[in-house]
Formats: C-alpha cells, sequence, structure tokens
C-alpha cells in the first residue's frame, strides 16, 4: 500500500515524509508514542511552550539547514547562554572571560592563559588519557573540579576517569568576553515551540500513533516497499549480539505562582550531592516574562532534570559512544547495510548523538539518495 513505512515520527523521519510525499511517494509514519515530534514536543502549558523532553535550540552554520527550517516556523533571536550553580556561586556558560573572571578574579585573556597553563603544569598532564585529563588540560583544575567534574559523573554516571576525552572536547572554550554557548551564524527558537514544525512537515501525509512497530511487525513488513526505521538498531535485530548502551532521563516540571523563577532559560547544577543536572525555565526562551505589549506571563514553569541509567524499556536518550559499545554498534551496522529495503536512521539508528541541525542535513542528504531529489531542491 506505501513506498515507505517511517518507524518514529520524530524530526529525521519527519524531515525524510515530508520530502518523500513531495516526490509523490505514498507514505506512513508510526510512532509508539501518543504524539509527534519526538524528543524536540512541546506543549503550551497555562501560555508556556514547555520543551517536554529538555531544552532544545536550533544552531547551525549550514544556510540551506536554516532556510529549510525556516519555511515551517518564525524563529526567534533567543542566544543560548546557561548559567552553572556550584553551592552558592554562579558563573557564566561556556567558559569564556566571564568566567574566568567570576573564578579567578582575571580580566585579561593572558591572565587567564597564564593560570590555566599553571594549573595544567601542577596536574601534570601531557597527554590527556580521560575525561578528567582532557578537562583540566582546557580550563585548569578548579574550573574542572566546580563546574566540570559533578555534573558529568551525573551525566554519564561513572567518574569522569572513565569517560573518554572525546566527550568533552566539544565543549566551548573562548578567551572573550561572550557568553553565546554556540558559535554557529543561525540560532534561534520556534515562536509557538517546536511541534507545529513537525506538524507542518507532516501534512497530508498518514501518521498512526501509539503504534508499536514490534507488536504488529509482521503486518507493518508487508505494507510498504521500503521501511525507514529510527529507532534503536540493536532493537531491531533483537539485541542479537547484546545490548548497546544508552542514557536515559527524567523529567520533574512544576507550575509555579510566581512570575519569574530563576531569571534564565537554563542553569546547570553542577554539584554531584544535587542529583539533577539542570532546571529550565521554559518561559524565558521565547521571552514571555519581560513584560511590555505583549504582556508577561504570570505564572511559570520550571523542569529538573535528572540523568539515569537506561534500561530496556527506558526512554533512550544519549548513546554512549565508548570504544566497547561504537565496537558493538559497528556489528549491528554491518547487519543493517545487509538488510534488504531498511534503512536505518537517526540518532537511535545511526547510534550517535545529532543535534536538530545535523538531523535535518542528515534527512535532506537521505532523502536525495533515496529519491533522487537535486541538490538545490527545497
Amino acid at each position: 500500500m506505501y513506498d515507505y513505512l517511517i518507524v518514529g515520527a520524530g524530526l529525521f523521519g519527519s524531515v525524510f515524509a515530508h520530502e518523500a510525499k513531495k516526490h509523490g511517494k505514498k507514505v506512513l509514519v508510526i510512532d509508539k508514542r501518543d504524539h509527534i515530534a519526538g524528543n524536540i514536543y512541546t506543549e503550551n502549558v497555562a501560555g508556556i511552550n514547555v520543551h517536554k523532553y529538555g531544552a532544545h535550540i536550533f544552531h547551525t552554520d549550514n544556510k540551506e539547514v536554516w532556510d529549510y527550517i525556516q519555511q515551517f516556523a518564525e524563529f526567534n533571536r533567543y542566544t543560548n547562554a546557561p548559567l552553572a550553580k556550584y553551592k552558592d556561586e554562579l558563573y557564566n556558560l561556556p567558559f569564556n572571560m566571564n568566567t574566568f573572571h567570576q573564578m579567578w578574579g582575571v580580566t585579561t585573556p593572558e591572565e587567564a592563559k597564564k593560570k590555566i597553563e599553571q594549573q595544567v603544569q601542577e596536574a601534570g598532564i601531557k597527554e590527556p588519557a580521560n575525561l578528567e585529563e582532557q578537562a583540566i588540560s582546557m580550563v585548569g583544575k578548579d574550573i574542572y573540579e566546580k563546574l566540570i567534574n559533578g555534573y558529568t559523573g551525573k551525566q554519564w554516571g561513572r567518574p569522569c576517569r572513565e569517560l573518554p576525552s572525546f566527550i568533552i572536547r566539544r565543549l566551548p572554550v573562548r578567551f572573550t568576553y561572550d557568553n553565546n554557548y554556540f558559535n554557529d551564524k543561525y540560532q534561534g527558537i520556534p515562536i509557538g515551540g517546536y511541534t507545529q514544525i513537525v506538524e507542518k512537515l507532516l501534512e497530508g501525509v498518514e501518521v498512526q500513533l501509539n503504534a508499536d512497530f514490534f507488536a504488529d511487525e509482521c503486518r507493518y513488513r508487508g505494507c510498504a516497499e521500503k521501511i525507514l526505521f529510527t529507532g534503536m538498531i540493536d532493537e531491531y535485530f533483537n539485541y542479537r549480539y547484546g545490548t548497546l548502551e544508552y542514557r536515559s532521563l527524567r523529567f520533574e516540571s512544576e507550575l509555579l505562582d510566581c512570575e519569574n523563577y530563576q531569571g534564565n532559560a537554563v542553569v546547570n547544577y553542577t554539584e554531584y550531592e544535587i542529583p539533577y543536572t539542570r532546571m529550565i525555565e521554559h518561559k524565558h526562551f521565547e521571552f514571555a516574562c519581560q513584560g511590555g505589549k505583549e504582556g508577561s506571563v504570570p505564572k511559570t514553569i520550571i523542569t529538573k532534570e535528572y540523568p539515569e541509567t537506561w534500561s530496556k524499556g527506558d526512554e533512550p536518550y544519549y548513546p554512549v559512544n565508548d570504544e566497547k559499545n561504537n565496537a558493538l554498534y559497528a556489528k549491528y551496522k554491518a547487519l543493517a547495510d545487509q538488510e534488504e529495503g531498511v534503512i536505518f536512521g537517526g540518532r537511535l539508528g545511526m547510534y550517535k548523538y545529532f543535534d536538530m541541525h545535523h538531523i535535518v542535513a542528515e534527512a535532506l542528504n537521505l532523502a536525495r539518495s533515496e529519491l533522487c531529489m537535486n541538490a538545490n531542491d527545497k
């Protein structure tokens, strides 16, 4: 009946579904959740657009991706500038001259670099062998101990010295007074939330929710020429070689009877003793407590984000891309390459952490190869 069955109504599957429909293909999208949009799902509560599965900020240097996503929503000028809270101390993120001044009282880049170099030499690190050593070599021991060690240990469920160094390398460090977390040229959040984007991507596409591919696998396999599978690749192959590791998250949200609780969209809690890693105040993503003619919302919604050990049945959020798991994924990838009529895509299907702009780019590349799209097609 269908040209493509797409398993998963997240951003990857929805972009591909949109392009396939435009090219005359008949598509069925299924998702085991009761809503579309996957982890970028937002819903309006008390006049506030709530990011149900954690903070999502769209950012990219890729103009094609930026122009593409702008077709489906108007974006605001939101700039990601989180804060870090350690005990009663507040620090700016990402690590920049504001952070270094708050930590050490230094005021020039030269002073900050000397302080970091002094601490690296005292630690005796020449070639970083793990995340702890990599972090100290980047920002010194003080910042590592206050702002990285506890937070990262909570996030990944293991000590930093047991984590690979590459995890921390993507963290920005700059010697300017600039709190903009991302260096990308384009950045913002859709006014009205992310769900509207996926709704528009899926216009005219048949969607079935509360639909588990594995609960009725024979019927779903027989209903389409090809399958795009965006779920867990190890689950697809019934964990033949063992289970890939993931990290999961738990969210606790509260509606508070105040206009402004923490004054910032994201505050990281870096002490290990505090079980959540960050607190989100959703209204700040869309400047909803700034007042003026648009009006302020008299209530606010905060969400505490707790990292958790993943086990089967839990929602997988982050692939654990260490050496052991990457080697296991390579075995599943070899199986996937031989699986006729099935394409694996997205964060879980490719066992790789993707930001949203990467997801859009990957889905468009797949559409081009599958649908013989021209590089200039939009």
